[in-house]
């Protein structure tokens, strides 16, 4: 028997269908575009937008997904009884039982893009949505704040890898790290786009690192400047990327 969506309440509903509108007021897209690459009907999305239907949270991710942002307050929901908790197999068929111990809230730390001594650092949730049957991550507390982002998590069998995945219009950013070490810190590689002056994008590569914030004692996010007090600290994280090394880059 298929089990019932769960219903966003009504403040829920009216915080996701503002922050929808702006998104679409922002990107200058029609609702019809919108609905396209969120798989909805434009009947269901105008009616959940005027508040004539309440959000459900299957509709919600599927929107969080087709924008690129999360639309709600980050917090974990409970899988409902008789649920389906398995991930679907293009992110690797795992069960939720099987990767509980990735759900946690990270402090993600990678080298600044326009200054090289700097270091960014930010929050990344990865929690199970029960509404895909799979785990998501959301990112938060960017200095960036507009490409903050929500996606997707792959854990397959084969490789051993976990990959955090951004499919936004078509457009893709991947993060590939270790499984989690004792400590549960993961480490690997980001590739996405720089953006440059005006709207120039050039694509790059670099470490990234995931540390639980109960690691850090005193955890500073944001552009992390050399005279920081957890620079240091976060310096030696990515240095032991390539250290260890976790993933190598090669020079040409």
């Amino acid at each position: 028997m298929q089990t019932p969506d769960k219903q966003l309440t009504d403040e829920q509903s009216r915080e996701v269908a503002e922050k929808i509108r702006e998104e679409i007021a922002k990107r200058r897209i029609s609702r019809q575009t919108l609905a396209e690459q969120a798989k909805l009907s434009l009947s269901t999305l105008e009616k959940v937008l005027g508040g004539r239907r309440p959000f459900t949270l299957a509709t919600t991710v599927r929107l969080e997904q087709a924008l690129g942002v999360s639309l709600r307050r980050s917090s974990p929901v409970p899988v409902a009884p008789g649920g389906n908790d398995v991930a679907p197999d293009s992110l690797g068929s795992y069960s939720h039982r099987a990767v509980t111990w990735l759900e946690d809230v990270y402090i993600t730390l990678r080298p600044s893009f326009g200054d090289k001594d700097a270091i960014f650092a930010y929050r990344t949730e990865i929690v199970w949505e029960p509404a895909v049957s799979s785990l998501v991550f959301r990112e938060g507390d960017r200095t960036d704040a507009a490409y903050e982002h929500t996606g997707e998590v792959a854990v397959p069998h084969q490789s051993g890898f976990i990959y955090l995945v951004i499919n936004r219009h078509g457009q893709h950013r991947v993060i590939t790290v270790s499984r989690p070490t004792v400590a549960g810190e993961m480490y690997g590689i980001i590739s996405t786009l720089r953006a440059g002056p005006g709207s120039q994008l050039t694509p790059i590569a670099a470490p990234i690192a995931f540390v639980p914030f109960r690691n850090v004692e005193k955890p500073t996010l944001g552009r992390i400047a050399i005279d920081n007090v957890n620079h240091a600290l976060y310096q030696n994280h990515l240095r032991r990327t390539v250290d260890e090394p976790f993933a190598l880059f090669l020079p040409v």
